[in-house]
């Protein structure tokens, strides 16, 4: 049972009492579970009584493990008693262990904020509509001629911009080899930027079998901090130069890229599909800014333990995101000369924001009493399930009301304030073309 509460901002601190009794059981448990880790001469293994035990290590060995046995039913019961909401682990402080006397544990830990919510009704947000341009069809159009050229040898002409070569090079900083500075048959699109700056201009004009000397740089944030700022010196042999041969952009490019008989009617289709695009990221842009407008509104405490939980999580999904691409996380870090700690306080800034849009975003669906209902769930999971290409989509969907589904209402509610809140600003037009 708690014995009493006391907060401080965002922290609450209670008392939990274990009876003296239940404690002895638990400490009796602990040690019938570890009993068979002890060997202590004229005892069989697993067979040494516990007062034995006690006389060796001390009364007080198995009070650690005793306490961790009875804490997390105590603890959640007075979780429940105080009607908490825990965003952080417990720090817990255990008091004098008397034997036949009841222990006190005294427990401090963040609790959910209260927000004090702005007028979000009063939001004025600029509602942009997006034009799609003529130049901008022509680039996508552009984009897929380029992924349909084809590879040709250019014979016996000089490097030019956009020219595919076959080099080898080796390279030396105070006239000697460093480090990953050599390679053979390594290809290099010319104007692609992908080699240090200024390396592959020197290029542009060289004859096929040429070895040329590139002087270059290496830029003061290089991944490499044994380069860094470093003037180096490449010996460069080109061993073949290619070119991109592209398609003509006709009726027959049409046909072979698309399933349009003509190029006026891809086109048509590229311009369709292109509104479509902008018209969903214009609303994933236009309701970021309503909750950020909502966020800013209101005033709220975050603790501590929920801005580093999120954090955590943005690490995670920022891990995820370039293993996808075959970049580990100490990878990058080490070609950005980064470390972790450093990624940590670049991404804190995000974290507090999603921390508070999250929570601005419950107390307004408290404030406008917005309740998930059955259907709702029902629906959201069906969707999971479309998603994750589920045969059986009912059985994907029993499966997982088994489970703990409070994640799954909060992003409910969430959608559901948004709408809510869309249908309260007031939206000022304004009409951009799209850039490229």
């Amino acid at each position: 049972m708690a014995l009493f509460e006391k907060r401080e901002k965002n922290t609450v601190y209670f008392n939990i009492e274990l009876n003296s009794q239940e404690f002895e059981k638990a400490v009796n448990q602990a040690y019938l579970k570890n009993r068979s880790k002890f060997n202590i001469p004229g005892f069989r293994k697993g067979k040494v009584p516990k007062k034995i035990i006690d006389m060796n290590y001390g009364e007080d060995f198995f009070y650690e493990d005793a306490i961790n046995i009875l804490l997390p039913e105590v603890y959640e019961s007075a979780i429940k008693e105080l009607e908490l909401e825990p965003v952080d682990t417990p720090h817990i402080d255990v008091g004098d262990i008397k034997k036949g006397e009841n222990i006190v544990l005294n427990i401090n830990v963040d609790v959910k904020p209260e927000v004090k919510l702005g007028n979000y009704e009063s939001i004025e947000i600029e509602k942009v509509e997006y034009n799609v341009t003529d130049e901008m069809v022509e680039s996508e159009l552009i984009t897929e001629q380029e992924k349909n050229g084809r590879i040709i040898d250019a014979g016996n002409r000089e490097v030019k911009e956009g020219d595919i070569l076959t080099i080898d090079y080796t390279g030396f900083v105070d006239d000697e080899q460093f480090e990953g500075g050599t390679a053979e048959n390594q290809q290099l699109e010319i104007g692609s930027n992908k080699f240090i700056p200024g390396f592959e201009e020197q290029l542009i004009g060289k004859n096929k079998e040429e070895e040329v000397e590139v002087k270059v740089a290496f830029p003061e944030e290089y991944f490499s901090e044994d380069l860094q700022g470093k003037e180096a010196t490449f010996k460069v042999t080109i061993h073949e130069i290619k070119e991109k041969e592209l398609p003509e952009l006709d009726d027959e490019f049409a046909k072979d890229v698309s399933e349009f008989d003509t190029l006026e009617d891809y086109k048509n289709d590229i311009k369709s599909k292109l509104e479509e695009t902008f018209e969903k990221q214009g609303k994933i842009e236009l309701e970021n800014r309503i909750v950020k407008k909502a966020s800013e509104l209101a005033e709220v405490e975050i603790p501590e333990g929920m801005i580093n939980t999120q954090v955590q999580n943005e690490i995670s999904e920022f891990e995820y995101r370039i293993k996808m691409q075959g970049l580990e996380l100490e990878q990058y870090l080490q070609f950005t000369g980064s470390d972790l700690e450093g990624l940590k306080e670049q991404v804190r800034p995000v974290a507090e924001s999603r921390v508070k849009a999250d929570l601005v975003l419950e107390a307004i669906g408290i404030a406008e009493n917005i309740e998930v209902t059955d259907e709702d769930i029902d629906a959201e999971l069906l969707k999971l399930a479309e998603q994750y290409n589920q045969e059986d989509q009912q059985k994907f969907v029993d499966d997982m009301k088994k489970g703990d589904l409070d994640f799954l209402k909060s992003g409910i509610t969430n959608n559901k304030v948004i709408d809510l809140l869309k249908t309260k600003v007031k939206y000022i037009e304004i009409t951009e073309d799209v850039e490229k």
